[in-house]
């Protein structure tokens, strides 16, 4: 049976994410290097509990390549490995529009840092733009028979995919429903997530937080190279501090904490100038909040068991 999906931004009706005529939900992230959809993890979270396949992806705004795959993976830390990543080429407020090289230097990018290959999301007259990515990457095709084709039956029209044998995706539907029908199945949806079997679904840390050196037979690193060892504890702050999706200063923040917050964690890392601790939060989600100056070895509270 055929495999299809919706795709989703900001603007997205909650009934557009759970569709039952589709089994599988691609959510936008981020675009460019300063925005990120404010519903994406509610997005995420709704598809994921509805027993839908996964998919997250980054609109290109044509900046340099490398900052935006960087921008994207810092804000789905968590998430490799379990949703097909992607990225979305058009021309509205792509300022690289035409240029052949931005894609391959995306993709390689992202793929140097995660082992996984994106789709590419792109119209069937642009293709000409990503064919440089043939070989490596899955194609995401968008062609419709028109802009009033408001369902989910197939048309019967044929869609080219050169320099491509066949497409991942093909979106022959959008306008009031992003619609996508698959070529591959939950198997082969799960491959393209995760190809090698060994990219990890959990970000991960390094860095005792108490300054103490400590070994773990718990230790890993993450999809951004960063060292994480497993630890639980209590962290109390003594100063205003952020809590973020992601263990990087530039990560989308959860909240702003007041002094004397408590947070429980359950691994640190030491990166970035600073050590940093994960707080397990709900759906399998994860927040980081920097707790040391790596450097001064100054704390921002203090810890206990």
């Amino acid at each position: 049976m055929a495999l299809y999906f919706t795709d989703v931004f900001s603007g997205s009706a909650d009934w557009i994410v759970t569709d039952p005529h589709a089994q599988g939900t691609i959510v936008k992230v981020s675009q460019g290097t300063g925005y990120v959809n404010p519903k994406y993890e509610y997005q995420y979270s709704l598809a994921k509990t509805n027993g839908r396949l996964l998919g997250l992806y980054h609109y290109a705004g044509g900046n340099d390549p490398v900052a935006e795959a960087t921008y994207f993976l810092n804000h789905i830390q968590g998430k490799i490995g379990e949703a097909v990543l992607a990225i979305d080429w058009e021309q509205y407020q792509n300022a690289a529009w035409g240029n052949t090289n931005w894609v391959r230097k995306f993709v390689d990018e992202v793929h140097r840092q995660t082992n996984v290959w994106p789709l590419i999301y792109v119209q069937e007259s642009a293709i000409w733009q990503v064919a440089n990515c043939a070989n490596d990457c899955g194609l995401w095709v968008a062609k419709y028979p028109s802009m009033n084709w408001h369902s989910w039956q197939v048309p019967d029209m044929q869609v080219n995919t050169a320099p491509w044998p066949v497409y991942t995706l093909w979106q022959f539907a959008g306008d009031d429903e992003d619609r996508s029908i698959a070529t591959v199945d939950r198997d082969g949806w799960q491959r393209l997530a995760n190809p090698t079997g060994q990219v990890s679904s959990q970000p991960v840390i390094s860095g005792d937080p108490s300054g103490s050196s400590i070994s773990s037979d718990e230790t890993w690193t993450d999809n951004l190279g960063d060292t994480w060892h497993r630890e639980v504890g209590r962290f109390t702050s003594n100063r205003p501090l952020t809590l973020r999706w992601g263990a990087l200063p530039t990560s989308t923040a959860i909240a702003e904490l007041p002094a004397g917050s408590v947070i429980d964690y359950d691994a640190w890392s030491c990166h970035d100038g600073e050590v940093w601790i994960r707080q397990p939060r709900s759906n399998g989600q994860y927040g980081y909040l920097p707790c040391r100056n790596a450097v001064t070895n100054e704390a921002y509270g203090t810890f206990s068991e």
